[in-house]
């Protein structure tokens, strides 16, 4: 087992072990024990007493953080001719149809978020077998199958995020960068938190959420006291 520098062992010694940590506690010591030479993401981590695998347990939405995730967005729009210019003066980084959808089964994936309209999802829902395992793939329900195509370009732009429970029954999601002031990642940590509440499955019994650990890019996780987090 690899020994820790002095240095790490110094930031490791900064979590209490055992110790719940309120969430503002928590944003502060996330970037007290980040280390890294970049700007490393601070992620949450919340683990849910449902079972992904029954249909009425499933918990999926959307967040627009307060401050934006911190990290910059490629976004590319599939459209007909007529939306091309909205897309882009929404910031699209990519515009196009037909020559993207050949790009792409090709293997091409260099975009985190691509949104659609629905006269052209049936091009586009041939492209699942690619899109779908890189969680790429346009859902009305999140906002990325729309007529509104700017309005979803600069939405996402501004730090909206698409999050959903994985089969371990875990939502992890990135609400920020070691750069930003504890008190940002505070309030998107809160707003995360917030709307996963309300998505609370009515099929779902006992605790329904279990844990929430707050931690940046290579650094130990903070383990938050879920009763205190709104405090």
């Amino acid at each position: 087992m690899a020994r820790l520098t002095k240095n790490k062992k110094k930031v490791a010694d900064k979590i209490e072990a055992n110790k719940l940590y309120k969430l503002s506690e928590a944003a502060k010591l996330v970037k007290e024990v980040t280390t890294t030479k970049f700007d490393a993401s601070i992620d949450i981590d919340v683990r849910l007493g449902v079972d992904p695998r029954k249909a009425n347990q499933m918990v999926r939405g959307i967040v627009s953080l307060p401050h934006g995730t911190g990290k910059e967005t490629r976004v590319l729009v599939l459209c007909t001719p007529e939306k091309e210019e909205e897309a882009k003066a929404a910031g699209a980084d990519h515009v196009g149809l037909d020559s993207y959808i050949e790009k792409i089964k090709g293997g091409w994936t260099d975009i985190d978020v691509i949104i659609t309209m629905p006269p052209v999802m049936a091009k586009v829902g041939a492209l699942g077998r690619v899109l779908g395992p890189r969680g790429l793939m346009p859902n009305p329900k999140s906002g990325t199958v729309t007529m509104n195509i700017g309005t979803a370009v600069k939405e996402v732009k501004q730090g909206k995020i698409d999050f959903k429970v994985d089969k371990f029954g875990i939502i992890h999601a990135g609400i920020g960068k070691a750069s930003f002031d504890s008190d940002k990642i505070y309030e998107n940590a809160k707003e995360m938190l917030d709307t996963i509440m309300k998505l609370k499955p009515a099929a779902a019994k006992g605790t329904y959420v279990k844990s929430v650990c707050i931690s940046s890019t290579m650094s130990a996780g903070i383990p938050v006291d879920v009763k205190s987090y709104d405090e």
